[in-house]
């Protein structure tokens, strides 16, 4: 046989075998469309199906080797919301904290209170050796009853004293006045107060030390409400807001739930971590929290709604993901961004309602437009004899 005659016949088998595959096998016509053929072309070689679908419905899809549509199962769409609820980890402290130290240097001459006690503002926590203190304080006072005593005498005999003595007689009472008032002052600085109420932490110096105005005597915890400093997300920083509220579980005492408000927020974003810092105010009135406590903080935001598919429904192609919605009879494509996955379901961005039917079985051979059938559907009985 003639080389000519050989590559008839091959071109002619290798023909009659694109006309089968492209009329027989599912998603021919689409690949073919993919590939850039005419569209002359592609209906010659996989024609689409033009004629009536079972029960009388045209169908504009490919249809499958029986002639009807294409078997399909759907799920209704639902709306989900994201970002409505906010978990995260702070470190609480007390709302006021101070280390106590001295006005001046001295010897402690005693320590009136002890570690965990309760004390209240003003109350003397420890005393300063003050002799020397009290020595000044009563000779000011001294000073001061002598020039009251002279400025009365010279007030007394006024016909025989004149302006200038009277005058020097008031300024030297002012100034012993002001005299005593800085030596009072000082002897009651050797008097080691609390600023405020609180709880004294622990203790660490004894009477006979000497202190310096460096030296922390106490340090008071104000426990009455409890600040918690906590981190969030930059997705959240248009949400959180002064005065929200929120709850707090400490990591310390499980199972009991503590209401709170936000006091403060930072006005920036931290770059390395990508969050904003904010400030938890939280009440403590029975005073079972403790400042250093790690908590547990929870918010609730309205949220953002996005229509919700079974992971099944998203397709990929080379231009994204997208789903394939069902529309009377026949389904159409639709692009979908996917904005949060879960096991169950997958958020998206995408023109879908709720209540939408998406197909999540039989996508392989779809194309839009193309004539279904969904599962639910009962397939029409066989009348005996046809």
């Amino acid at each position: 046989m003639r080389v000519w005659k050989q590559l008839l016949i091959g071109l002619g088998v290798i023909a009659a075998g694109v006309l089968l595959w492209g009329r027989f096998v599912p998603g021919a016509n689409g690949m073919l469309e993919a590939a850039g053929l005419p569209e002359g072309l592609v209906a010659a070689i996989a024609p689409a199906g033009d004629g009536k679908a079972e029960g009388g419905k045209e169908g504009g899809g490919r249809r499958g080797f029986g002639g009807g549509p294409t078997l399909v199962a759907t799920r209704p769409v639902a709306m989900a919301v994201v970002n409505d609820r906010l978990n995260a980890i702070g470190d609480g402290e007390a709302i006021r904290t101070v280390t106590v130290t001295p006005y001046s240097t001295g010897n402690l001459t005693e320590v009136l209170v002890e570690s965990g006690e309760r004390v209240e503002q003003g109350q003397v926590i420890a005393r300063l050796d003050s002799d020397e203190q009290k020595i000044a304080a009563d000779q000011a006072r001294v000073a001061r009853d002598s020039a009251e005593q002279k400025l009365k005498r010279i007030q007394n005999l006024r016909s025989s004293t004149s302006l200038a003595d009277l005058q020097d007689a008031e300024t030297v009472l002012k100034a012993a006045e002001l005299a005593l008032r800085n030596a009072e002052l000082t002897l009651r600085r050797r008097d080691i107060t609390a600023p405020y109420s609180g709880v004294v932490g622990i203790i660490s110096v004894n009477p006979g030390d000497y202190v310096t105005t460096a030296s922390a005597i106490a340090r008071i915890d104000d426990r009455s409400e409890i600040l918690v400093d906590y981190w969030v997300p930059e997705r959240f920083a248009t949400s959180v807001r002064v005065g929200s509220d929120l709850t707090a579980t400490a990591v310390a005492r499980p199972g009991e739930t503590f209401t709170g408000k936000i006091q403060a927020v930072d006005n920036r974003i931290e770059q390395e971590s990508r969050t904003l810092r904010v400030r938890a105010r939280i009440s403590n009135p029975e005073d079972v929290l403790r400042a250093g406590m790690s908590f547990q903080v929870n918010m609730r935001f309205e949220g953002d709604f996005y229509p919700s598919v079974d992971p099944l429904a998203i397709q990929w192609s080379a231009d994204g993901s997208y789903i394939w919605k069902l529309k009377g009879d026949t389904v159409e494509r639709v692009p979908v961004h996917i904005v949060q996955r879960n096991p169950d379901k997958v958020l998206v961005k995408a023109a879908l309602a709720e209540g939408d039917a998406v197909v999540t079985e039989g996508v392989q051979t779809l194309r839009p437009g193309g004539a279904v059938r969904t599962a639910e559907e009962k397939t029409p009985a066989v009348t005996e004899g046809s």
